[in-house]
């Protein structure tokens, strides 16, 4: 029989996994915002990154859990963490010791740059004048109409 805690049943019910019940976690330093990692959590790995005060995640590879830290000493240290609005998508902010990386470089994207086009402003403006206005900009214009007012 299992007696550990299970996760809140209030955020497991929000949490969208995928077919293997994990959920990615992107690990953003609390100090400047970098985005140092992306990681997977089951229930359990949240729970233990929740209560714990250190991340946890679940090795799709060894197929077991891992503290970021308990080999190397870079640990990470939880200061936060939050759902994305789909709920299929964990923001944990960190203290981080040490490189976040396993080839010890501070984040897991040093190196992996990929050439993009950077819109200038004036393609940025035709661009959204061709869109016309946004779903939320016709919602926002639509939301209140003073004529529909029953009271007064």
């Amino acid at each position: 029989m299992n007696d550990a805690p299970a996760l809140d049943p209030a955020i497991a019910q929000r949490l969208a996994h995928d077919a293997a019940g994990l959920v990615p976690a992107v690990i953003q330093d609390h100090e400047d915002g970098r985005v140092l990692m992306v990681g997977w959590m089951d229930d359990e790995a949240l729970r233990r990154t929740l209560t714990e005060g250190r991340v946890t995640f679940w090795s799709r590879s060894r197929q077991e859990y891992w503290r970021k830290g308990d080999t190397s000493g870079n640990v990470q240290y939880v200061r936060s963490a939050a759902l994305d609005c789909d709920g299929d998508t964990l923001l944990v902010q960190v203290d981080q010791i040490g490189p976040a990386c396993h080839r010890g470089t501070d984040t897991c994207f040093v190196g992996g740059e990929l050439g993009v086009r950077v819109l200038g402003e004036a393609e940025r403006s035709s661009a959204a004048d061709a869109a016309g206005p946004t779903a939320a900009t016709a919602a926002t214009a639509t939301a209140h109409r003073p004529e529909e007012d029953t009271e007064g």
